[in-house]
Protein backbone atom coordinates (compact mmCIF):
# COMPACT_ATOMS: atom_id res chain seq x y z
CA UNK A 1 0.00 0.00 0.00
CA UNK A 2 2.91 1.82 -0.33
CA UNK A 3 5.51 2.94 2.60
CA UNK A 4 5.28 5.66 5.72
CA UNK A 5 6.72 8.96 4.37
CA UNK A 6 8.53 10.66 7.09
CA UNK A 7 8.78 13.80 5.57
CA UNK A 8 5.43 14.65 6.65
CA UNK A 9 6.24 14.13 10.46
CA UNK A 10 9.50 16.42 10.44
CA UNK A 11 7.09 19.14 8.61
CA UNK A 12 4.74 18.39 11.55
CA UNK A 13 7.39 18.60 14.28
CA UNK A 14 8.69 22.24 12.77
CA UNK A 15 5.27 23.84 12.05
CA UNK A 16 4.35 23.12 15.52
CA UNK A 17 7.39 24.21 17.20
CA UNK A 18 7.27 27.24 15.30
CA UNK A 19 3.45 27.82 15.68
CA UNK A 20 4.05 27.80 19.61
CA UNK A 21 6.83 30.20 19.97
CA UNK A 22 4.70 32.40 17.39
CA UNK A 23 1.24 32.25 18.79
CA UNK A 24 1.44 31.60 22.49
CA UNK A 25 1.45 35.04 23.90
CA UNK A 26 -1.69 35.27 22.03
CA UNK A 27 -3.09 31.93 22.89
CA UNK A 28 -2.32 32.98 26.59
CA UNK A 29 -4.45 35.91 25.77
CA UNK A 30 -6.98 33.93 24.09
CA UNK A 31 -7.34 31.58 27.14
CA UNK A 32 -7.98 34.15 29.26
CA UNK A 33 -10.75 35.79 27.71
CA UNK A 34 -12.47 32.51 27.54
CA UNK A 35 -11.96 31.19 30.82
CA UNK A 36 -11.11 34.01 32.97
CA UNK A 37 -13.32 36.80 34.66
CA UNK A 38 -13.06 40.81 34.20
CA UNK A 39 -10.85 41.03 31.20
CA UNK A 40 -13.67 42.95 28.93
CA UNK A 41 -12.04 42.88 25.80
CA UNK A 42 -9.07 41.96 24.04
CA UNK A 43 -7.41 45.11 24.11
CA UNK A 44 -8.13 45.23 28.20
CA UNK A 45 -6.35 41.86 28.45
CA UNK A 46 -3.51 42.64 26.79
CA UNK A 47 -3.02 45.65 29.25
CA UNK A 48 -4.02 43.59 32.04
CA UNK A 49 -1.61 40.65 31.90
CA UNK A 50 1.12 43.29 31.24
CA UNK A 51 0.42 45.52 33.76
CA UNK A 52 0.38 42.78 36.33
CA UNK A 53 2.35 39.84 35.32
CA UNK A 54 4.92 41.74 32.72
CA UNK A 55 6.19 40.25 29.26
CA UNK A 56 6.78 36.92 31.51
CA UNK A 57 2.78 36.83 31.90
CA UNK A 58 2.30 36.02 27.94
CA UNK A 59 4.60 32.84 28.23
CA UNK A 60 2.86 31.66 31.00
CA UNK A 61 3.00 27.47 30.46
CA UNK A 62 5.11 27.60 27.25
CA UNK A 63 7.50 25.06 28.41
CA UNK A 64 5.46 22.01 28.02
CA UNK A 65 3.50 22.72 24.98
CA UNK A 66 7.06 24.22 23.48
CA UNK A 67 8.11 20.08 24.44
CA UNK A 68 5.13 17.89 23.26
CA UNK A 69 3.46 20.08 20.52
CA UNK A 70 5.89 19.77 18.25
CA UNK A 71 5.58 15.96 18.81
CA UNK A 72 2.08 16.24 18.54
CA UNK A 73 1.98 18.46 15.37
CA UNK A 74 3.76 16.09 13.82
CA UNK A 75 1.76 13.30 14.47
CA UNK A 76 -1.42 14.66 13.71
CA UNK A 77 0.08 16.22 10.13
CA UNK A 78 2.06 13.04 9.44
CA UNK A 79 -0.89 10.59 10.04
CA UNK A 80 -3.46 12.54 7.90
CA UNK A 81 -0.90 13.11 5.19
CA UNK A 82 -0.21 8.87 5.18
CA UNK A 83 -3.43 8.36 5.44
CA UNK A 84 -4.34 10.12 2.18
CA UNK A 85 -1.28 8.03 0.81
CA UNK A 86 -3.15 5.01 1.61
CA UNK A 87 -6.83 5.73 0.78
CA UNK A 88 -5.14 6.76 -2.63
CA UNK A 89 -3.99 3.92 -3.11
CA UNK A 90 -6.24 1.80 -2.01
CA UNK A 91 -9.01 3.77 -4.38
CA UNK A 92 -6.78 4.66 -7.27
CA UNK A 93 -3.68 1.88 -7.45
CA UNK A 94 -1.49 5.18 -7.10
CA UNK A 95 0.01 6.92 -3.18
CA UNK A 96 0.64 9.65 -5.42
CA UNK A 97 -2.78 10.50 -7.03
CA UNK A 98 -4.51 13.39 -6.05
CA UNK A 99 -7.27 12.44 -2.91
CA UNK A 100 -10.83 12.59 -3.47
CA UNK A 101 -13.07 15.08 -1.09
CA UNK A 102 -14.33 11.93 0.95
CA UNK A 103 -10.32 10.71 1.24
CA UNK A 104 -9.83 13.83 2.56
CA UNK A 105 -12.60 13.66 5.24
CA UNK A 106 -11.90 10.16 6.82
CA UNK A 107 -8.06 11.63 6.95
CA UNK A 108 -9.31 14.54 8.40
CA UNK A 109 -11.49 12.84 11.00
CA UNK A 110 -8.92 10.13 11.94
CA UNK A 111 -6.37 12.99 12.46
CA UNK A 112 -8.81 14.73 14.60
CA UNK A 113 -9.52 11.52 16.76
CA UNK A 114 -5.61 11.15 17.39
CA UNK A 115 -5.10 14.73 18.22
CA UNK A 116 -7.57 14.45 20.74
CA UNK A 117 -5.49 11.06 22.13
CA UNK A 118 -2.26 13.21 22.30
CA UNK A 119 -3.43 17.10 22.81
CA UNK A 120 -6.14 16.99 25.76
CA UNK A 121 -3.47 16.67 28.55
CA UNK A 122 -1.06 19.25 26.86
CA UNK A 123 -3.76 21.17 26.55
CA UNK A 124 -4.79 21.30 29.78
CA UNK A 125 -1.61 21.89 31.49
CA UNK A 126 -1.01 24.20 29.23
CA UNK A 127 -4.50 25.95 30.46
CA UNK A 128 -4.01 25.24 33.56
CA UNK A 129 -0.81 27.43 33.97
CA UNK A 130 -2.13 30.14 31.66
CA UNK A 131 -4.94 30.50 34.19
CA UNK A 132 -2.63 30.49 37.18
CA UNK A 133 -1.57 34.13 37.48
CA UNK A 134 0.46 34.87 40.68
CA UNK A 135 3.95 33.23 40.58
CA UNK A 136 3.99 29.73 43.24
CA UNK A 137 5.44 30.05 46.60
CA UNK A 138 4.82 27.94 49.53
CA UNK A 139 3.29 30.91 51.55
CA UNK A 140 0.91 31.79 49.09
CA UNK A 141 -0.27 28.51 48.21
CA UNK A 142 -1.26 27.91 51.86
CA UNK A 143 -2.90 31.54 52.14
CA UNK A 144 -4.61 32.15 48.72
CA UNK A 145 -5.15 28.52 47.79
CA UNK A 146 -8.81 28.62 46.77
CA UNK A 147 -8.96 32.08 45.12
CA UNK A 148 -8.90 32.25 41.51
CA UNK A 149 -5.69 33.18 39.92
CA UNK A 150 -3.74 31.87 43.03
CA UNK A 151 -0.60 29.77 42.73
CA UNK A 152 -1.25 26.38 42.51
CA UNK A 153 1.50 24.64 40.36
CA UNK A 154 5.00 25.29 40.45
CA UNK A 155 5.43 24.20 36.84
CA UNK A 156 4.12 21.44 34.06
CA UNK A 157 5.57 18.90 35.68
CA UNK A 158 4.14 19.60 38.57
CA UNK A 159 0.91 20.69 37.36
CA UNK A 160 0.58 17.33 35.43
CA UNK A 161 1.36 15.01 37.97
CA UNK A 162 -1.07 17.10 40.50
CA UNK A 163 -3.87 16.49 37.97
CA UNK A 164 -2.63 13.05 38.33
CA UNK A 165 -2.99 12.41 41.79
CA UNK A 166 -5.46 14.52 42.33
CA UNK A 167 -8.35 13.50 39.59
CA UNK A 168 -6.93 10.70 37.60
CA UNK A 169 -6.84 9.59 34.26
CA UNK A 170 -10.05 11.15 33.71
CA UNK A 171 -8.58 14.48 35.45
CA UNK A 172 -5.86 14.26 32.85
CA UNK A 173 -8.33 13.92 30.20
CA UNK A 174 -11.06 16.42 31.14
CA UNK A 175 -12.39 18.09 28.27
CA UNK A 176 -11.73 15.29 25.58
CA UNK A 177 -15.57 15.26 24.44
CA UNK A 178 -15.05 18.58 24.15
CA UNK A 179 -11.79 18.76 22.16
CA UNK A 180 -13.50 16.20 19.99
CA UNK A 181 -16.18 18.31 18.90
CA UNK A 182 -13.44 20.60 18.43
CA UNK A 183 -11.10 19.04 16.42
CA UNK A 184 -12.66 16.57 14.16
CA UNK A 185 -14.82 19.52 12.34
CA UNK A 186 -11.92 21.81 13.19
CA UNK A 187 -9.44 19.68 10.98
CA UNK A 188 -12.05 19.00 8.54
CA UNK A 189 -12.65 22.60 7.77
CA UNK A 190 -8.42 23.46 8.16
CA UNK A 191 -7.15 20.43 5.47
CA UNK A 192 -10.13 20.58 2.92
CA UNK A 193 -9.73 24.57 2.26
CA UNK A 194 -5.88 24.43 2.60
CA UNK A 195 -5.63 21.60 -0.41
CA UNK A 196 -8.37 24.06 -2.64
CA UNK A 197 -6.49 26.79 -1.87
CA UNK A 198 -3.25 25.43 -2.53
CA UNK A 199 -4.74 23.78 -5.80
CA UNK A 200 -6.00 27.32 -7.26
CA UNK A 201 -2.68 29.00 -6.40
CA UNK A 202 -0.67 26.13 -8.00
CA UNK A 203 0.73 27.32 -11.71
CA UNK A 204 -0.41 25.36 -14.40
CA UNK A 205 2.19 23.10 -15.66
CA UNK A 206 3.44 23.19 -11.79
CA UNK A 207 2.85 20.14 -9.25
CA UNK A 208 2.83 22.24 -6.39
CA UNK A 209 2.44 25.73 -5.28
CA UNK A 210 6.11 27.72 -3.93
CA UNK A 211 6.67 27.77 -0.10
CA UNK A 212 5.27 31.36 0.40
CA UNK A 213 2.09 30.57 -1.22
CA UNK A 214 1.53 27.33 1.14
CA UNK A 215 2.50 29.82 4.16
CA UNK A 216 -0.37 31.91 2.59
CA UNK A 217 -2.65 28.73 2.23
CA UNK A 218 -1.81 27.65 5.59
CA UNK A 219 -3.05 31.05 7.50
CA UNK A 220 -6.40 31.29 5.48
CA UNK A 221 -7.44 27.51 6.63
CA UNK A 222 -6.61 28.75 10.06
CA UNK A 223 -8.94 31.16 10.00
CA UNK A 224 -11.49 29.05 8.16
CA UNK A 225 -10.81 26.60 10.99
CA UNK A 226 -11.08 28.90 14.08
CA UNK A 227 -14.19 30.16 12.51
CA UNK A 228 -15.57 26.57 13.11
CA UNK A 229 -14.39 25.76 16.04
CA UNK A 230 -14.29 28.23 18.03
CA UNK A 231 -17.04 27.95 19.88
CA UNK A 232 -15.98 24.51 21.22
CA UNK A 233 -12.52 25.66 21.86
CA UNK A 234 -14.26 28.11 24.36
CA UNK A 235 -16.14 25.04 26.20
CA UNK A 236 -12.90 23.30 26.27
CA UNK A 237 -11.15 26.38 27.93
CA UNK A 238 -13.90 26.36 30.45
CA UNK A 239 -13.68 22.87 31.26
CA UNK A 240 -9.99 22.22 31.84
CA UNK A 241 -9.59 25.65 33.83
CA UNK A 242 -12.54 24.56 35.98
CA UNK A 243 -11.97 22.19 38.75
CA UNK A 244 -8.72 24.01 40.02
CA UNK A 245 -10.61 26.40 43.13
CA UNK A 246 -14.06 24.82 42.09
CA UNK A 247 -16.25 22.78 39.87
CA UNK A 248 -18.56 24.91 37.97
CA UNK A 249 -19.77 22.35 35.00
CA UNK A 250 -20.53 19.01 35.23
CA UNK A 251 -19.63 18.47 32.03
CA UNK A 252 -19.79 18.97 28.57
CA UNK A 253 -23.41 19.63 27.92
CA UNK A 254 -23.49 21.94 31.12
CA UNK A 255 -21.00 23.96 29.97
CA UNK A 256 -22.43 25.04 27.07
CA UNK A 257 -25.88 25.50 28.41
CA UNK A 258 -24.46 27.69 31.35
CA UNK A 259 -22.47 29.72 28.99
CA UNK A 260 -24.97 30.84 26.81
CA UNK A 261 -27.34 31.10 29.33
CA UNK A 262 -25.16 33.74 31.23
CA UNK A 263 -22.96 35.21 27.61
CA UNK A 264 -25.68 33.96 24.98
CA UNK A 265 -23.20 34.14 21.58
CA UNK A 266 -20.82 36.48 22.93
CA UNK A 267 -19.39 34.21 25.05
CA UNK A 268 -17.70 32.92 21.50
CA UNK A 269 -17.14 36.13 19.48
CA UNK A 270 -14.43 38.05 21.88
CA UNK A 271 -11.53 35.65 21.46
CA UNK A 272 -11.96 35.01 17.72
CA UNK A 273 -10.45 38.29 17.13
CA UNK A 274 -7.37 36.90 18.94
CA UNK A 275 -7.36 33.61 16.89
CA UNK A 276 -7.57 34.93 13.13
CA UNK A 277 -3.63 36.66 13.85
CA UNK A 278 -0.99 34.11 13.77
CA UNK A 279 -2.45 31.03 14.41
CA UNK A 280 -1.75 30.05 18.11
CA UNK A 281 -3.34 26.48 16.83
CA UNK A 282 -1.34 23.62 15.85
CA UNK A 283 -3.15 23.52 12.68
CA UNK A 284 -1.48 27.15 11.27
CA UNK A 285 1.88 24.98 12.56
CA UNK A 286 1.03 22.57 9.92
CA UNK A 287 0.60 24.43 6.66
CA UNK A 288 4.17 26.33 7.94
CA UNK A 289 5.94 23.36 8.52
CA UNK A 290 4.75 21.82 5.47
CA UNK A 291 5.71 24.86 3.05
CA UNK A 292 9.43 23.88 3.85
CA UNK A 293 9.75 20.45 4.02
CA UNK A 294 6.87 18.61 1.88
CA UNK A 295 8.40 19.66 -1.92
CA UNK A 296 8.05 15.88 -2.62
CA UNK A 297 5.48 14.78 -0.57
CA UNK A 298 1.78 14.11 -1.67
CA UNK A 299 0.77 16.95 -4.48
CA UNK A 300 -2.09 19.86 -4.15
CA UNK A 301 -4.89 18.10 -4.82
CA UNK A 302 -6.00 18.93 -8.24
CA UNK A 303 -9.32 20.16 -9.21
CA UNK A 304 -10.48 16.75 -9.62
CA UNK A 305 -9.93 16.13 -5.82
CA UNK A 306 -12.82 18.26 -4.51
CA UNK A 307 -15.67 16.93 -7.42
CA UNK A 308 -16.81 13.88 -6.31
Amino acid sequence: MGSVQLQEFVAGLVGGIASVVAGHPLDTVKTRLQAGQGYGNTLKCVLTVYRNESVAGFFKGMSFPLASIGIYSSMVFGVYSNTLRFLSQLHHGDAAAAPALTDMTVASLVAGVLSVGIGTPVELVKIRLQMQTQPYTKESVKLKSTVPGSPVYRGPIHCFRTILQKEGIAGVYRGNVAMLLRDVPGYYAYFIPYAMFCDWITPDGSTSPNPSSIWVAGGVAGAVSWAVCTPMDVVKSRLQADGVYLNQYKGTLDCILQSYQNEGVKCCQEDQKVSYFPEPNQQCGVGEGSAALTEDSHPAPTATAVDT
